[in-house]
């Protein structure tokens, strides 16, 4: 009892990350299945059949790529919106700036399939093709408000004298901001671009209203559900988790070489 006592909280996020990383794993070891028949939800045999070919099923790795061309175009355009918003609510004082911070949580808060009828219904007023164009729209509305979220909280965390010391040393408005306020807020604005990524690539409810004939990654493996699911689905999806995974540890290497260079 004292040992679980001093130990709690690290046997509660373990138990916390087996739960998260549990389902991924199940996906992982049914990407080596060879099922019989159309639904691979049993074990039959060990199988690299999926891993040699993961675009063997049609249509597949075309919905995929349309899901990552609508990612990156999503993130890009979130994340310049969003990190100029992000600047003029903390720097700048101007009118409906409260009401603004507001409504910035909005599609946060509002559940997705609302905003889903909302933009369909939008887009069909004004007489819009239903197609890539407004599935990326969309999504970068609704990724909008998590990047403006993140970026907001490292631009309310730095310290202004810092950009008041490159203006003392005659850095002008351009090269004050690429050369110090930039690489400062640089990893929130990294961090809403990576969530915003992941969002706009996962999403499914607003895509499926406004996407028209266009099928993206999520809505292939929704429609697969229903007639079968092919093993490639989760070879595709084992090789996105280790591809995060990858990063994460990067990124935590990355931070702790860094950390040990400025350690004098």
């Amino acid at each position: 009892m004292r040992w679980i006592r001093r130990n709690v909280v690290v046997v509660a996020g373990l138990l916390t990350l087996a739960y998260m990383i549990l389902p991924n794993l199940v996906v992982m070891v049914f990407s080596f299945n060879k099922p019989k028949g159309r639904f691979n939800y049993a074990w039959q045999t060990f199988s690299l059949d999926a891993w040699k070919d993961p675009c063997g099923v049609a249509d597949l790795c075309g919905a995929l790529t349309l899901s990552f061309q609508i990612a990156v175009w999503a993130t890009i355009g979130a994340t310049v919106l969003g990190t100029m918003i992000a600047f003029a609510l903390v720097r700048y004082r101007f009118r409906a700036r409260g009401a603004i911070n507001s409504l910035i949580f909005l599609p946060m808060a509002m559940p997705e399939v609302v905003m889903a009828a909302s933009l369909l219904t939008l887009f069909l007023n004004m007489g819009a093709e239903l197609g890539f164009w407004t599935v990326l729209i969309a999504h970068i509305m609704f990724c909008l408000s998590f990047v403006v979220t993140a970026v907001k909280a490292r631009v309310m965390s730095m310290d202004p004298k810092l950009e008041e010391a490159a203006r003392d040393l005659y850095a002008g408005p351009v090269q004050t901001f690429v050369r110090v306020t930039l690489p400062i807020a640089a990893p929130g604005i990294a961090a809403g671009a990576l969530l915003a990524f992941a969002l706009s690539f996962d999403d499914f409810i607003i895509t499926n209203f406004n996407a028209g004939s266009s099928v993206t990654f999520p809505m292939f493996v929704w429609g697969s559900a229903q007639r079968g699911t092919p093993v490639q689905i989760n070879v595709i999806g084992t090789a996105m988790f280790a591809v995060a995974v990858l990063m994460v540890i990067g990124g935590q290497l990355i931070s702790n070489r860094r950390k040990k260079v400025a350690t004098p």
